[in-house]
């Protein structure tokens, strides 16, 4: 037994710490009711996905997978020809096998390093162009959300998406998944190398194998924790900062710098908190596969010296010095590709929570689709008819209510009402930027749930209040990547004032455009939204507050453009002014989402009613401000 104590103890030593690792796996077990409320997809699920995306390239996966096993020939033949090397040394040593031997060891080396470079390069093409195809789908994906939709994931998360995560995956397929065959790969040529020199030493190698996977299936439920935990913290400070940047001049006009500077030192340190756990997770798993490692090499100079020394065998198989050599390094081969699936498990968690997070994303179904039997507009004359409608965003919060209208072709119609009357909910729901609970809404006869939303959408022009200005240049943001003659373009600038400030700018219609337009001002940004407007030749122009915030003088350019654009077609307006209003040939007043009035202006001043009443309380209020 005395001969035997040095390996009990060892064993011991792994019974405690196996029986640890056991212990906090099955107490972790028993947590699994508190976490069923988070969304965990199944890690086969997620691969068979991910698979999805690399199934064109098959064919080249096939060619790494030749070469891959080129390359783990070094690992696997190594060994054997270190310990015919030390064999041939303690034994009939001959200078020209010495050499022999020598060189094939260096030409397999030499292939094998040829190998994992040619692997190398052809992963990172196969890899960029998989994760363009993943961004790609995201964003596709992203861009068929309804309004409603969009409206309740933050933009930061949105960006996180489509950026960071892919990158994260893409690691999946340019190392990971083939890192992973060909460990796989070494440790079963390993083994069997191994049986063949040796099936006893191989027996008592296997013994560390129950320790080893009992650590990895601990490592892997900890590690995929930690993984969503980083990712979720990261998702939310990329939130934080999106919204924050870009309103840090509201944040410093009311000297909140302080507040919002503790919000995102909150954030950053939950993420950094989220972090160390990673780390925490990662640094337990490596030393213990390293504490299996070293365990096995003293059993084998254990058993190799007593073998050595007294003559030992174990299941009457010898054990000499050749043997000892060659074990010791394939060893060291068979725990290196585990040692580095450390490495692997947190990059592979890694991947598996970011493509967790895109499959939600891509699994969400559109709330705003065409139907079936949905058809294109060959044209459109601009007849709106509203019968019956009932909308709400939340169920039974009503925005409007069994609200009915028409509107001829040609017509310039405003609504007006208080704030939350329901008035942009109305352009909004004829653009089927949502879609309404109850009712019609018929363009030209067809009730638009028929039409293709590309269709429909084309042929309205939408000028709003808060104008987006992409970063670009002036001429890019009017056509918005369209091909449009130089004539069209300045044709329309000069039909809708927009030349007038165009020509004073240094480089003209190629002026930079910085983010959301800040060099530009409101007025110049709204004849910019106007030029791009009548340059896609709409059908049914739709203005929502589109001279509110504006100067004088520039507002006298906006009527003028507006007063033109009334006659390309249909016109709906939403103002607050009732004094830019008064030519509309049909004026709705809305309130509380139901219709009180509607008329032209003069029907409705003389009518003395609620139009009556709002405006004359304007009018007194421009003439007290000596507008």
């Amino acid at each position: 037994m005395a001969d035997y104590l040095p390996l009990l103890i060892v064993g011991a030593i792994l019974g405690v710490a196996s029986a640890i690792f056991l212990t906090v796996y099955l107490w972790d077990l028993r947590r699994k009711e508190e976490d069923s409320a988070e969304r965990q997809m199944s890690d086969g699920e997620i691969c068979r996905r991910l698979l999805a995306y690399a199934k064109p390239y098959r064919g080249q996966f096939l060619l790494v997978a030749l070469v891959m096993l080129l390359s783990i020939a070094y690992n696997v033949l190594s060994p054997l020809l270190v310990g015919q090397i030390q064999k041939l040394i303690r034994e009939d040593f001959l200078l020209s096998a010495l050499y022999a031997k020598v060189a094939v060891y260096a030409g397999i080396l030499l292939v094998s390093l040829v190998c994992t470079y040619l692997q190398a390069m052809l992963l990172q093409k196969i890899g960029q162009k998989i994760l363009s195809a993943i961004r790609e789908d995201v964003y596709g994906k992203i861009s068929s959300l309804s309004h409603a939709q969009l409206n309740k994931i933050p933009v930061g998360k949105l960006v996180t998406r489509v950026s960071n995560d892919p990158n994260a995956i893409n690691y999946l397929f340019t190392n990971i998944l083939v890192t992973l065959a060909k460990n796989t790969l070494v440790i079963f040529g390993v083994l069997g190398a191994m049986l063949l020199l040796n099936y006893a030493l191989t027996l008592m190698v296997l013994c560390f194998v129950p320790a080893l996977v009992l650590f990895t299936l601990v490592f892997r439920r900890f590690s995929r924790k930690a993984h969503r935990g980083v990712t979720d913290a990261t998702t939310d400070i990329n939130t934080f900062l999106s919204e924050n940047l870009s309103g840090m001049k509201i944040t410093q006009s009311f000297c909140q710098e302080d507040r919002k500077m503790a919000e995102f030192t909150d954030r950053s340190r939950k993420l950094q908190k989220a972090k160390q756990g990673r780390m925490l997770v990662f640094s337990v798993f490596r030393p213990m596969v390293y504490m299996l490692f070293i365990s096995s090499n003293l059993f084998l100079f254990y058993l190799g010296a007593r073998g050595q020394l007294d003559g030992w065998t174990l299941l009457g198989q010898t054990i000499g010095s050749d043997v000892v050599v060659a074990f010791y390094m394939y060893i060291n081969k068979f725990f290196e590709p585990i040692q580095s699936l450390a490495e692997q498990f947190d990059m592979l968690q890694r991947s598996f929570a970011s493509a967790e997070k895109i499959f939600t994303i891509m699994d969400m179904e559109p709330e705003v689709v065409d139907e079936p039997d949905a058809i294109d507009l060959p044209e459109l004359r601009g007849h709106i008819e509203f019968r019956n409608v009932w909308f709400a965003y939340e169920p039974d919060q009503w925005i409007l209510k069994d609200v009915s209208f028409t509107v001829e072709p040609g017509q310039t119609v405003a609504f007006v009402g208080a704030t939350g009357s329901g008035k942009t909910t109305i352009l909004s729901l004829l653009c089927r930027n949502y879609d309404i609970q109850r009712g019609q809404i018929l363009i030209d006869g067809m009730d638009i749930r028929k039409i293709r939303l590309s269709s429909l959408r084309r042929r309205f022009g939408q000028m709003l209040q808060d104008v987006f200005l992409f970063s670009g240049t002036v001429e890019s943001n009017i056509t918005l990547g369209q091909d449009f003659s130089p004539e069209e373009i300045a044709r329309c600038c000069g039909y809708v004032n927009a030349d007038r400030f165009i020509s004073k700018l240094e480089k003209g219609l190629q002026e930079q455009v910085l983010e959301r337009g800040a060099n530009f001002s409101a007025g110049q940004r709204q004849l910019l939204s106007f030029a791009r407007t009548v340059i896609h030749r709409p059908s049914v122009m739709i203005l929502d507050e589109a001279t509110a915030n504006i100067d004088t003088e520039t507002e006298l350019l906006i009527q003028d453009s507006l007063e033109k654009m009334s006659h390309i077609g249909t016109m709906l307006i939403v103002a607050h002014r009732l004094s830019t209003i008064q030519h509309a040939d049909n004026i709705i007043l809305l309130s509380h989402g139901q219709i009180l009035e509607q008329g032209t202006h003069g029907q409705l001043l003389s009518q003395r009613g609620h139009y009556h009443k709002l405006y004359t309380l304007q009018y007194n209020k421009e003439k007290l401000s000596g507008k």
